[in-house]
């Protein structure tokens, strides 16, 4: 009868303490290095904007005042049926170097498409117009792609003063501090296997156009690999980000991003194919889908740990301490804006409760073919970034 708890054991620990291990451990044994220089290819920034009249003009200017020759760089803004003023913002900054498409209400993709097209940049530069980005963030992207078997180039999403958030956008930076020592040592031994879209960049020739039922930043990464470019991580390459989102935010922006991440494995499953893809089979498998579905395996081990009650000490014990684990979670969401909830105790089990939970719900949106296709702006209920 413990064949089921020690299976879902055996999961678990892959997932979040097998996998990242040897993903670290091959980072150091196994280091593939690529070149990186001074180069200057013409870049094209693109961004698409719906409604982003508080950020975009502090986004122009942030771009255009990036340690890059201007006349390599140009910045592409695809207002997607904006009613608040963003495009007013943007044509007031128009000139050579920034240029605006006024869309109607198209959705995300399309006005990246719509961008991308218009844009006559040698790199594309994808960007958020929320996301602030250093001075050296162009440089340090379009360094590696000196080396002509690097095709894409994840930039470093940093956030700022996640203390103004509540325990979700707390726990939330926790992941991100070890996602980013992930994709270090990914990045060093082969390829990383998705960029945020708060920055990243790619060779024009690789890109093609996104579809609207997935995230767009990881269908973009997955096909610069399927190409048989690598897509290495610039640490350097800095965007920053200042994000006071509530618990219930996190939760529905959790569910779409996993939602659309998971439907965009199944778009490339190809690349789960280890006899093609080696090593980054196993890392899309292990973070992009054994990942999101664990709360399967947890539920399972919660559910069969309580049959087992009676057959011993260890059993009891675990039950208890899963009990334990989760009742701090709950407590850091239902309390998510005491201070108390965003110490570690209260916040990582909040947002671990958070993440699973909403893993969930997306797995039962994909099953019943359910989609997300419009996004609002970070901050806003209803964004389906």
């Amino acid at each position: 009868m413990t064949w089921l708890f020690w299976g879902c054991v055996g999961y678990l620990v892959y997932v979040y303490a097998g996998f990242p291990l040897l993903v670290i451990l091959r980072g150091h044994l196994q280091p593939r290095p690529f070149t990186r220089e001074r180069i200057e290819p013409k870049v094209s920034m693109v961004i698409a904007a719906h409604n982003e009249a508080d950020v975009i003009g502090d986004k122009i200017e942030n771009a255009l005042s990036l340690d890059y020759p201007p006349d390599r760089l140009e910045l592409v803004v695809a207002s997607d049926g904006s009613d608040d003023g963003t495009a007013g913002i943007v044509r007031r900054h128009a000139n050579g170097r920034v240029r605006l498409l006024e869309l109607d209400r198209v959705g995300k993709a399309a006005a990246l498409n719509a961008a991308v097209e218009a844009a006559d940049g040698d790199v594309l530069v994808f960007t958020d117009a929320n996301s602030i980005l250093d001075r050296e963030a162009v440089r340090e992207l379009v360094g590696p792609l000196a080396d002509p078997k690097v095709g894409g180039v994840a930039g470093n999403q940093v956030y700022l003063s996640p203390e103004a958030g509540d325990s979700s956008v707390v726990g939330e930076q926790q992941y991100w501090n070890l996602d980013r020592t992930l994709k270090q040592a990914q990045s060093a031994a082969g390829s990383v296997t998705g960029a945020t879209g708060a920055l990243y960049a790619i060779r024009r020739g690789l890109f093609h156009p996104v579809r609207a039922d997935v995230n767009d930043d990881l269908l973009t990464s997955l096909r610069v690999i399927a190409q048989g470019y690598r897509l290495v991580f610039a640490p350097r390459a800095v965007a920053y980000e200042h994000v006071v989102e509530t618990a219930s935010q996190t939760f529905s922006r959790r569910v779409r991003v996993m939602a659309r991440g998971l439907r965009c494995v199944v778009v490339m499953r190809e690349l789960l194919d280890p006899r093609r893809y080696g090593f980054f089979a196993i890392q899309l498998l292990s973070h992009k889908l054994l990942l999101r579905t664990a709360v399967i395996p947890l539920a399972l081990l919660a559910a069969w740990n309580g049959v087992l009650w009676n057959h011993g000490w260890f059993y009891r014990a675990a039950l208890v301490a899963q009990a334990a684990f989760y009742l701090l979670g709950v407590a850091g969401i239902v309390f998510a804006d005491r201070r108390v909830a965003k110490l570690k105790p209260f916040a990582l089990p909040a947002y671990f409760v958070l993440v699973n939970a909403a893993a969930a719900k997306a797995m039962w949106q994909l099953f019943r073919g359910e989609k997300h296709e419009r996004w609002e702006p970070r901050g806003s209920a209803d964004q389906t970034a």
